[in-house]
C-alpha cells in the first residue's frame, strides 16, 4: 500500500504540512507515513584548538563535549518523538485514521529516498527549520540546493508547502508543449489527487512552433477526462508572467513536471522549477 510520506523537522511549516497530507490522504485513499529525520549537526571540535591548549586539558574537553553530545542527541530524540505523536494527533482530528510515524538519524535525503518504494506521495515544507522568513535571500539559497538534491533523488511526485496551507479550489499547470509535459497530463488524468479541482492550463510564448495547437490538444486531453479547464498563452519572462497569471487568477495550487531526457535538459528544468518554487507563495506539486 503506497503511503503519503510527510517530513517535518518542528518548523513553522509543520502545521501546513500536516494539513496538506490529511488532504492527500482523504482524496487518495492512502495512509500517512510522518518523517522526522535527526541530522547531526556541524561541530567545532576541540581539534581546532590543538594547538592552543595542552594535552591534559584538550583530552579534558574531549570528555566534556562527548557528554554533551549524548545529551544533546537524548533531547533531539525525545523532541523528534513528541513533534511526530503531535503531528499524527492533528491529522486524526482532521479525520485520518491510518497513521505511521518514523523516526531516523542521518542525512534528510537518505532517509526519504529509503521510504521511496512506498511513497505514493511526498510532503516537505518550503521553509525549513531555521530558516528567517526576513532573510529571503540567503533562504532561498539553503532551499533551492534541499529542494533541487531532493528532485534529482526521487521519482515520486513531490508537494512544496508553505508555511500556510488551505485545501485548494483549482490548480495552474505549466505547460511547455513537450512530451514530457504531456507526462504531467498523464500523471493528473491517472492520479486521482486532483480530480474535481478546476485547471489552469498556462503556456508561456517561445520560438518553438505550433504553440498554440499544442496547447488546444493539452486542453481537450484534459477536459475528457472530466476537467474544467481554462487555457491561456501568456507573453513575457517565464516567471513574471506565470506569477502574474497566478496572482490574478487566485490561483491554490501549482503543478509543474520535472522530467528530463539529458542532463542539460534536467539541469534547465531544476533551475525552472526552482525558480518557481522560491517565488510562489502557493503550493506547488513537481511531478517526475
Amino acid at each position: 500500500m503506497n503511503k503519503i510520506i510527510a517530513c517535518i523537522d518542528g518548523s513553522v511549516v509543520t502545521s501546513a504540512i500536516c494539513e496538506a497530507a490529511a488532504w492527500s490522504a482523504k482524496r487518495l485513499n492512502k495512509p500517512i507515513l510522518f518523517l522526522h529525520t535527526i541530522e547531526r549537526p556541524q561541530q567545532h571540535g576541540a581539534d581546532d584548538l590543538s594547538g592552543a591548549i595542552g594535552l591534559g586539558a584538550r583530552s579534558k574537553l574531549l570528555a566534556e563535549m562527548a557528554a554533551l553530545d549524548e545529551q544533546r542527541g537524548k533531547l533531539a530524540l525525545s523532541h523528534g518523538k513528541e513533534m511526530l505523536a503531535a503531528a499524527a494527533d492533528h491529522v486524526s482530528r482532521l479525520g485520518i485514521v491510518d497513521i505511521e510515524q518514523k523516526q531516523r538519524h542521518g542525512d534528510v535525503i537518505d532517509a526519504i529516498a529509503e521510504l521511496e518504494d512506498d511513497a505514493r506521495l511526498m510532503i516537505v515544507g518550503r521553509d525549513g527549520e531555521g530558516h528567517d522568513a526576513k532573510q529571503n535571500k540567503a533562504k532561498f539559497k539553503i532551499l533551492g540546493s534541499h529542494i533541487e538534491s531532493l528532485l534529482r533523488t526521487v521519482h515520486t511526485p513531490l508537494f512544496v508547502v508553505p508555511s500556510t496551507f488551505k485545501q485548494p479550489q483549482n490548480f495552474m499547470l505549466a505547460y511547455d508543449g513537450r512530451a514530457t509535459a504531456d507526462k504531467a497530463i498523464d500523471k493528473i488524468i491517472c492520479g486521482g489527487l486532483l480530480n474535481g479541482l478546476e485547471c489552469h492550463l498556462v503556456m508561456v510564448r517561445n520560438n518553438e512552433s505550433a504553440q498554440a495547437e499544442k496547447l488546444a490538444a493539452a486542453e481537450s486531453r484534459l477536459k475528457e477526462q472530466g476537467f474544467k479547464v481554462t487555457a491561456s498563452l501568456l507573453e513575457g519572462n517565464i516567471f513574471d508572467s506565470l506569477q502574474n497569471y497566478q496572482q490574478q487568477n487566485a490561483i491554490d495550487l501549482l503543478v509543474m513536471g520535472a522530467f528530463a531526457h539529458s542532463k542539460i535538459r534536467q539541469l534547465f528544468l531544476g533551475s525552472n522549477t526552482i525558480g518557481m518554487i522560491e517565488r510562489s507563495v502557493s503550493p506547488l506539486i513537481v511531478l517526475r
